[in-house]
């Protein structure tokens, strides 16, 4: 039975390690001040692979205001997807394929690489010159531009460092080679 297996020799020590890494109790040095707790369990990936975001939240504990920031992104499902997956962002348009649009419905396309906002949803109707902003922001882990590493994330195009390695304005790494500051 799964739920039964023997441990092997080192798990106690593994899960011990793990439990320590991953406590709400563990300190990072910028959180060591006191004014913020400590940063929380990373979300789930936005996505099962081609590239997605993770995001780890923390509290202000002071009843003022804390400096720094109160979420953090990383990388994750850095996998190829399988060529039946489809596109990212022609997923997210053809959702919208059963809402009537001006009491219509359409089979929507999707428009990439938009200079001015890549991270809005922007889709054209199918067979008609009709294009439509049907969601302010894509999905986190859509890439901004066809041929890019970047990705949208919270609605913004984080530009890629290389390897999937994220440095945002706001001033904080977004990467799986990052090493989790918990």
């Amino acid at each position: 039975m799964e739920c039964c297996r023997r441990a092997t020799p080192g798990t106690p020590l593994l899960f011990l390690a793990f439990l320590l890494l991953s406590s709400r109790t563990a300190r990072s040095e910028e959180d060591r001040d006191g004014l913020w707790d400590a940063w929380g369990p990373w979300s789930e990936c936005s996505r099962t692979c081609g590239g997605g975001a993770s995001y780890s939240l923390r509290r202000c504990l002071s009843s003022k205001s804390c400096e720094g920031r109160n979420i953090r992104y990383r990388t994750c499902s850095n996998v190829d997807c399988p060529p039946e997956a489809g596109d990212f962002r022609a997923q997210q348009c053809s959702a919208h394929n059963d809402v009537k649009h001006h009491g219509q419905f359409y089979e929507w396309l999707p428009v990439s690489n938009d200079p001015d906002n890549p991270c809005s949803l922007k889709c054209q109707a199918k067979g008609t010159a009709l294009v439509v902003e049907l969601a302010p922001k894509v999905l986190d882990g859509t890439r901004c531009y066809t041929e890019s590493l970047d990705m949208c994330i919270s609605g913004l195009c984080q530009v890629s460092a290389g390897f999937f390695s994220f440095y945002f304005s706001r001033g904080f790494c977004v990467s799986s080679l990052c090493s989790p500051a918990i």
